[in-house]
């Protein structure tokens, strides 16, 4: 296994990291990693980000509300996302070929 070097994971690490001051609504319940989609008006609570830890910083009434505190921080949240490289293909595997000839029985060898 190749491991990277140290810098280029920190580096890979702070690309992902949220940036000071952004913010996400988490639903408040039993359930906080369910979608946005499972229970819309569910109150919310907005989380914002100070460089360590996520802090309370509202409450919407659901998920409406919650994204229009939230959606400004959309767009630097998507371009976070590693997407995978569609260039790269494995290589093409060998054919099977069979390690020793084989002949039908009752024809003629050839």
């Amino acid at each position: 296994m190749d491991d990277e070097p140290l810098e280029q994971w920190a580096e890979r690490r702070e690309r992902r990291r949220p940036a000071r001051g952004e913010r996400r609504a988490t639903p408040l319940g039993d359930r906080p990693e369910q979608g946005t989609h499972v229970g819309p008006d569910t109150p919310r609570v907005i989380q914002e980000w100070n460089g360590w830890q996520w802090t309370p910083a509202g409450v919407t009434e659901g998920q409406t509300a919650a994204a229009a505190e939230t959606g400004k921080d959309a767009n630097a949240r998507a371009e976070r996302v590693p997407l995978p490289v569609f260039s790269k293909l494995p290589p093409m595997p060998e054919p099977w070929r069979p390690t020793q000839p084989f002949y039908r029985p009752g024809t003629p060898e050839q």
